[in-house]
């Protein structure tokens, strides 16, 4: 009795603790927006001692050499750094199971003696990848794993195989070995494999036993079953209590989902902490909330409470539906969902904008492959190849068509990710968004009819220059943002942002291009596929949790550091350390001199580890980044209407120039006649 009172106590001192964390995020919070105005006032000396140095300059060669004088500022050199190589991204489908079945689904579990469960679980929670995960999807996981043995010398992980398991080494001892040559050693109570379960990959390294070796397992498949079916869970009895509160009842399920996914829980072990908690948080009496039929032992369950807690202003929201736990509600009611339905959110077509569209798709109705010349090669991806083309009748215009074998997308899965490719660009109309005219289709390929941008990629243009100022970065992420605005108010997530996915027309705006991993989720739904650069990718994706638009205002952020510095903020030597690294968070990395302060609080914000919390993923959507200091003074309209110059416009000779693109060689495979038919009808 002693020691459980002993426990009780010590946890309403964490609980205590954390509330005065709390509070002194709030201080910096304050302390971060005043920063900010130093920050901004600051730059703007800057600004004007550069005009008053560039002035001065001018005027005294002019006066010397009597000649006029370019007072244009050069591109800064690119740094000392290893060559910039294009980067991979990665796409797995998750478990072939219906989300909407998962719930039902028996999981299957393993006897383990006390000392098993013990040593899984520390491993488990030793792991730096695993150790992220909630300590229930733990405790499953660990109820999951199968038992396996192998003999001394038997391989447990070939180099160069296709992975899709995960160990936890009990007994014994296993070598791990790259290219022949010896790594290490593992022994007991260590997890290794795990970069297997996130999605296919091949194996790096073999390991071999050393000993007779005892090993519990768990596949790919039985992992993602346990951490979506947990996911979903939660979120179905979040989204049914809120459902029972007076308040929210007119609300609709996209904003539902959103209040659910804030939803945060903790255990009260003591009236005192409850009342610690409620004064702390609450700007009305705490006496008002906690009337006698509320304070007994059974803590709340009345959505009364909650529905008198929306009353108030600017308060800190209690919503509890069970004898255990409090669910927190860490903002206002107002500023989390205000504005989430607001129109002025949604974009749609004009009637012009649709004459416009429906004339174009009345043009392109006719061409035909054979109209088709192809001109030079563009770029290749991991799936495509884009050609410079014209069509035979019309040489005062050029396009871009994507060249995608059929085989290899049945080879990796991809067909689902290439038809809602085609489905989505066909909806997306915006100037910053890349234009798709027509689709054909053979015996051996798929084909996009797109639109040329003949500026070449934003990814040359941080390679050549090493890094973007203030004033560069900020015209390009207000194309980006202004594109992910578009999608996002269809319900359409993008998920492989990145410079090598941004390409600038003739006058130096960007667009963006390749959208194989876009897919149109709704609103307010979420989806578990892994995919992205593992650089940009975002918290709940490597974590399995389901995500939705806000893992693009992530990746925004990551955007952001990466054009100001010149390399992302999470790199590691090989995937699974990168991961490990975004799953530190945003506050662990040392930003380097050159990002401004304003800068450095946007990014931070776009990249909080809770998605509730991402600025843009809020009661204003895009708008919330639009207002942020850093944009101070930027023009939107400007942007919108084409009308603010560039920071870059690049050279173009007319339509067939492509000097702005590397070199790349003609494609001599002949890929074999796809026999399946089917799928590819939509194109």
């Amino acid at each position: 009795m002693a020691v459980s009172k002993s426990t009780g106590t010590l946890r309403d001192l964490q609980l205590a603790l954390q509330l005065k964390i709390e509070e002194l995020r709030q201080r910096d919070a304050l302390i971060d927006e005043l920063e900010l105005e130093l920050d901004t006032k600051d730059d703007l000396i800057r600004q004007l001692q550069i005009e008053l140095d560039r002035h001065r300059c001018a005027s005294q060669q002019a006066v010397g050499s009597g000649e006029a004088v370019n007072t244009a500022v050069q591109p800064p050199a690119a740094p000392d750094e290893p060559q910039r190589t294009k980067r991979q991204a990665i796409s797995a489908e998750p478990t072939a199971l219906d989300p909407s079945q998962l719930t039902d689904v028996t999981l299957t579990s393993y006897c383990k003696s006390k000392e098993s469960n013990e040593l899984i679980q520390r491993a488990l929670m030793d792991n730096d990848f695993m150790k992220h995960l909630e300590h229930g999807q733990i405790l499953t996981i660990m109820d999951c794993m199968h038992p396996t043995s192998l003999t001394k010398g038997c391989c447990v992980i070939q180099e160069g195989d296709d992975g899709s398991t995960v160990y936890v080494l009990e007994e014994g001892m296993v070598e791990v070995t790259k290219q022949g040559k010896k790594l290490c050693t593992i022994g007991q109570g260590k997890v290794f494999g795990e970069l297997a379960i996130l999605y296919n990959c091949t194996r790096t390294a073999t390991v071999t036993a050393l000993t007779d070796i005892k090993l519990w397992a768990i596949d790919r498949q039985g992992f993602q079953t346990i951490m979506m079916r947990t996911g979903l869970i939660k979120l179905s009895q979040y989204t049914d209590f809120l459902r029972s509160v007076p308040s929210f009842q007119s609300l609709t399920e996209d904003i539902l989902s959103k209040l659910a996914d804030v939803l945060e829980e903790v255990t009260i072990f003591s009236k005192q902490i409850l009342i610690l908690a409620l004064a702390h948080r609450l700007t009305v009496s705490v006496s008002a909330i906690c009337s006698p039929s509320l304070t007994n032992t059974n803590l709340w369950k009345h959505s009364s409470v909650a529905h008198f807690a929306l009353l108030c202003k600017d308060i800190f929201v209690l919503l509890v539906c069970s004898a255990a736990h409090l669910h927190i509600f860490p903002r206002s009611f107002k500023q989390l969902i205000g504005g989430l339905d607001d129109v002025n959110n949604k974009q749609y077509d004009s009637d012009e904008v649709k004459a416009k569209l429906q004339a174009e798709a009345d043009y392109f109705s006719s061409v035909t492959l054979n109209d088709i010349k192809i001109i030079c090669t563009l770029g290749m991806g991991g799936f495509s190849r884009v050609e410079l083309v014209q069509l035979k009748n019309d040489a005062n215009r050029s396009f871009a068509l994507k060249v995608l074998k059929k085989r290899h997308i049945l080879d990796t899965s991809q067909q689902g990710h290439i038809l809602s490719e085609r489905r989505i660009m066909m909806e997306a109309h915006s100037p910053f968004i890349i234009r798709l005219y027509r689709t054909f289709r053979d015996s051996k390929y798929l084909y996009m009819l797109l639109e040329a941008c003949l500026g070449g990629e934003l990814w040359t243009q941080l390679r050549d220059r090493g890094s973007f100022d203030d004033g560069t970065t900020r015209f390009y992420t207000g194309c980006v943002i202004e594109a992910l605005a578009c999608l996002h108010s269809r319900g359409i997530i993008y998920r492989d942002l990145k410079p090598e996915n941004i390409i600038l027309d003739s006058r130096g705006y960007a667009k963006l291009v390749d959208f194989g991993f876009a897919k149109k989720v709704g609103l307010g739904k979420k989806t578990w596929t892994f995919c992205g650069t593992p650089e940009y990718v975002a918290p709940e994706i490597i974590l399995n949790k389901g995500h939705d638009s806000s893992a693009d205002c992530w990746s925004l952020g990551i955007l952001v550091f990466e054009l100001l510095s010149g390399s992302p903020p999470f790199s590691g030597s090989d995937p699974m350390k990168t991961y490990n690294i975004i799953l530190r968070g945003i506050d662990m990395i040392e930003f380097p001199k050159k990002i401004t302060k304003s800068a450095a609080n946007l990014i931070k914000r776009l990249c909080r580890d809770n998605p509730s919390e991402r600025l843009g993923n809020q009661k204003n959507g895009v708008k919330d980044i639009q207002k942020h200091k850093w944009f101070e003074g930027f023009n939107w309209e400007g942007l919108r209407q084409g009308t603010i110059d560039s920071p870059f416009t690049p050279t173009v000779e007319g339509p067939l120039d492509n000097s702005n693109f590397d070199y790349f060689p003609e494609d001599t495979e002949d890929p074999p006649v796809d026999e399946e038919s089917g799928w590819d009808l939509e194109f």
